[in-house]
């Protein structure tokens, strides 16, 4: 089921998120199916659990072409629980983002470019992987929200930003 996403100014979006400690748990593995949902239905390439309201280190990675973000690569929505990034690139790329929790604004945010992961999946299973471009920077966006940091906090400079409209119009259909 979908679940209501909350916006700037929730105070759960400021948290630091707390560990997962019962993966198996009914309630986190119905949260999970939760996330899944609403990050479909909301046409997003990620959702962390803090942008619903639940304060735990757990977000899906879902990228996929949609109307918000055309050229996103396909692949399977990825619950990723108690996640770090254990390395990283030294190269740091700028690029367009915005957040189902701060609807309306895109922004031209650094990320590092490849990242070396580990999480647990949902059967508990610990996993590592190595991320790059725009995989890495949904990992990294939603990473920041389980540590109270939303995009717009990374920004270099305020005019970095821009509305989901002119985002439309300037980057993705080029006029």
């Amino acid at each position: 089921m979908s679940e209501p996403i909350i916006q700037l100014g929730n105070p759960t979006l400021r948290q630091k998120a707390a560990w997962v400690d019962n993966i198996q748990d009914s309630g986190i593995q119905k949260l999970i199916d939760d996330l899944m949902a609403t990050v479909a239905k909301a046409n997003g390439v990620g959702i962390a659990a803090p942008q619903v309201a639940k304060s735990y280190r757990l977000f899906i990675v879902a990228s996929r072409p949609n109307p918000r973000y055309p050229n996103a690569p396909e692949m399977e929505p990825t619950a990723m629980i108690n996640p770090r990034i254990i390395a990283h690139s030294t190269e740091v790329v700028k690029d367009w983002e915005g957040c189902l929790s701060l609807p309306g604004i895109r922004g031209l945010v650094p990320r590092y470019k490849t990242i070396e992961v580990e999480y647990s999946d949902r059967q508990g299973n610990l996993q590592k992987q190595e991320l790059s471009d725009f995989v890495a920077r949904i990992f990294q966006h939603e990473y920041d929200h389980l540590d109270g940091i939303v995009f717009v906090d990374r920004l270099e400079n305020t005019l970095d930003m821009i509305t989901e409209q002119e985002y439309q119009q300037r980057v993705v259909n080029k006029t």
